[in-house]
């Protein structure tokens, strides 16, 4: 027994010896086989590497050329008005010279009085010189924004491109809304820098990135960036721009709006402040009755007066019975001819006034949606811009990031 248990042991021992040696001819094939393979990684990130260089060079010319033209705005600035300071000062040592001959002048030499009267008469009549116009101001000011708006595009993309990469599929908004998203952040570039050919902007979709717009801004309105905007009590030498409000404290956004639906989300933050849109084609220079929004039939708004919403269209007024929301959602709907807006909290959306043309029961009257029925729809054949009217000095406004949750519950609606 003890032999055969032996023999049977050895007989084990060598079958398995067969099994590994198969086994490590077929790791050895297995590793062969990817080693041969590894040459489409190494191109792979070969290939990845140069893009990245490729893309590295990139942003450090946009980085170089910012730069540079901050740096050229700023001696513009600095030669004009260093030139402007010299020339005063001249200016002044002429005149005090002129007038200390003058008074030195013996009152019996009447000859000599009248040629150095003459002499300072004419230095007094001297062309004087223009203020420094600072034409460049508002186009390096810019350049934050530009680059911010580089910076998103990138992050945002980047993050989607790894989601797709890892098999992930883009949560909350769809990619045709991040897109919109992103363009609408390009377009705040376009100022300074053109846009790639390849961006496009998109408004078939409900999620809306508003920037403000410097070339409207009215000279007492002061901007952070291109998302947040402040009354002040001195104006902004601002450069002159057809576009710019002249009459009322009022600032729009960049982005047009022509169809589809459309949602943004403004934060107050202290004072009067209205919120609306605008047509495209309304004109900045309009009185101050006429050109304060909802006041003509060019514009409509949500206005916080301190006490009450209140919304106007046509110069009707409509008083919201609600209280206070920081946070206001605007959602504009092209095919329903829609405009609602939204108080909102912990992304709980109160509907606090939509305006929209609706026929009344036989017997009822209200002037405001009167108005409504009768003009509003025309509104919907124009482009139009996001608006902001501050009416009170320091009145202040941000414009906020987009709730997911406030955006998925418009879709589902």
């Amino acid at each position: 027994h003890p032999q055969a248990q032996q023999a049977k042991f050895l007989s084990d021992v060598e079958n398995e010896l067969e099994e590994l040696a198969v086994t490590i001819a077929q790791a050895k094939k297995m590793v062969e086989l990817i080693k041969v393979t590894l040459v489409l990684p190494r191109r792979e990130r070969e290939s990845v590497e140069k893009c990245f260089s490729e893309a590295s060079e990139v942003l450090a010319t946009f980085q170089k050329e910012v730069a540079g033209f901050i740096e050229d705005g700023e001696r513009s600035m600095l030669g004009e008005a260093e030139a402007d300071l010299r020339w005063k000062e001249e200016r002044r040592a002429k005149l005090a010279q002129c007038k200390q001959n003058l008074e030195n002048v013996p009152s019996t030499d009447t000859i000599y009085f009248l040629q150095e009267f003459q002499a300072l008469k004419v230095a007094m009549e001297e062309n004087l010189s223009p203020s420094p116009s600072f034409q460049n101001e508002l186009n390096f000011t810019k350049c934050t924004q530009a680059v911010g708006a580089v910076k998103d595009v990138l992050s945002a993309a980047c993050k989607n491109q790894w989601d797709h990469l890892q098999g992930k599929g883009i949560d909350g908004l769809r990619f045709q809304e991040m897109e919109e998203g992103l363009a609408g952040r390009a377009r705040g570039i376009s100022s300074c820098f053109p846009l790639h050919p390849h961006v496009s902007f998109l408004p078939h979709t409900v999620a809306f990135i508003i920037d403000l717009d410097s070339d409207t801004a009215d000279k007492f309105i002061q901007l952070f960036g291109t998302k947040g905007a402040k009354r002040v009590l001195c104006p902004i030498p601002y450069p002159e721009s057809p576009t710019r409000f002249i009459n009322c404290e009022q600032v729009l956004g960049v982005n047009l709006m022509n169809r589809g639906n459309y949602y943004w989300e403004v934060e107050l933050i202290d004072g009067w402040v209205s919120i609306g849109v605008i047509a495209e084609d309304f004109d900045p220079r309009e009185s101050y009755n006429r050109g304060r929004l909802g006041r003509n039939e060019k514009s409509c708004c949500l206005q916080w007066n301190g006490q009450n919403y209140v919304a106007w269209f046509g110069g009707f007024e409509s008083v919201i019975q609600q209280p206070f929301f920081h946070t206001i959602g605007v959602f504009l709907e092209y095919s329903e001819k829609a405009l609602t807006f939204y108080g909102v909290k912990d992304s709980k959306m109160t509907c606090l006034q939509q305006l929209k043309v609706s026929h009344f029961a036989k017997g009822q009257f209200d002037p405001f949606q009167n108005k409504i029925n009768h003009q509003f729809a025309s509104l919907f054949l124009c482009k139009l811009k996001p608006a902001f009217f501050l009416e009170s000095v320091d009145a202040h406004l941000q414009i906020g990031p987009l709730k997911k949750d406030c955006v998925s519950v418009l879709k589902r609606r």
